[in-house]
């Protein structure tokens, strides 16, 4: 085989690949559990959020202070700056059971909260 046929081939593969992300990708989002959360005075509202296993999640979060937050999560390994009264969704791959923790990076101490899958 020649190297531009096996460059061509390889191509072709990447490109498949990253279509079958993409489908996968979209329809996880469509499937995804949906919950609101908001962030104010720094702290999260509701402090803990629940979820079903194996289910693809969509955090919506709302961020009403007058100032920048960044949800993280080393657990769920997201990661997330929300602008002062901004919104973001923040997708969440399906989790097995358990307590999955999350703060905010700026005011750890005290914006904390957990998301709890059964």
């Amino acid at each position: 085989m020649s190297l531009s046929r096996m460059l061509s081939s390889a191509t072709l593969l990447a490109a498949v690949a990253l279509v079958s992300v993409a489908v996968t990708g979209a329809a996880d989002a469509e499937n995804a559990v949906e919950i609101q959360l908001s962030y104010k005075d720094r702290k999260f509202d509701p402090a803990e959020i629940g979820a079903p296993a194996n289910t693809p999640i969509a955090i919506k979060l709302r961020n009403l202070d007058a100032g920048a937050m960044e949800f993280e999560s080393k657990t769920l390994h997201v990661e997330k700056v929300v602008a002062a009264g901004g919104d973001a969704t923040i997708n969440v791959r399906a989790q097995k059971p358990g307590r999955y923790e999350f703060f905010d990076e700026y005011n750890e101490k005290t914006a904390r909260g957990a998301l709890v899958v059964k």
